[in-house]
């Protein structure tokens, strides 16, 4: 049975990505926790040595954990093209280069895919919530769809522009942020959380 994180307790979200702390921070706001992110606390990001999102994602939170003495959530995901093998998969943020600018990063995926007409991609996201003990619990969401080009929307953050989701009209770059919630990797990898650390 998971362990579960009562109402009213503090959470540390292990994240210095401005886009995926607010996308969190909206989804456990009816949660009654208090999130503080790792970057307020002063936390150095340590270094993802992993090569899977869930090895990512425990190297984040455990750290977060360990050095705050409070159980910790991070998040590791990624844009994965079916054409590239699954890259930029576990280094899409490399690809965008230390100033985190996803247009090159967007234009690299779509100049290596080349002529390839198989356009399928999807996002993973992998949520691990980790206690100062060393226990850690993970949980992973993903969304199927396809590369649109040229990149559509100024929302969301990171590949959503490029990314339509099966059967839908909008891109992610197109959509708010409920509709987004509602189909997303993070969101479903965050439902699955939820049923098992947050019962209310």
């Amino acid at each position: 049975m998971a362990r579960t994180i009562p109402a009213g307790a503090k959470l540390v979200l292990a994240s210095h990505n401005p886009g995926k702390l607010r996308e969190i921070a909206e989804l456990m706001a009816p949660l009654g926790v208090e999130v503080v992110s790792a970057g307020a606390l002063g936390l150095p990001e340590p270094d993802e040595t992993e090569d899977t999102f869930e090895g990512n994602a425990r190297i984040k939170a455990l750290a977060a954990a360990t050095a705050t003495g409070l159980p910790a959530l991070s998040d590791d995901s990624g844009f994965c093209v079916a054409a590239l093998g699954g890259a930029p998969g576990v280094v899409s943020a490399l690809w965008a280069g230390p100033g985190k600018d996803f247009a090159p990063a967007m234009a690299r995926v779509r100049r290596e895919m080349g002529e390839s007409v198989d356009r399928r991609a999807w996002f993973v996201s992998v949520l691990c919530l980790a206690w100062p003990d060393g226990h850690a619990e993970c949980f992973e969401g993903r969304v199927d769809g396809s590369v649109v080009w040229p990149p559509r929307g100024g929302l969301g953050f990171g590949y959503d522009p490029m990314f339509l989701p099966e059967g839908g009209a909008l891109t992610y770059g197109e959509m708010d942020q409920r509709e987004k919630h509602a189909t997303s990797h993070r969101a479903r990898a965050f439902a699955k959380l939820v049923e098992a650390c947050f019962p209310r």
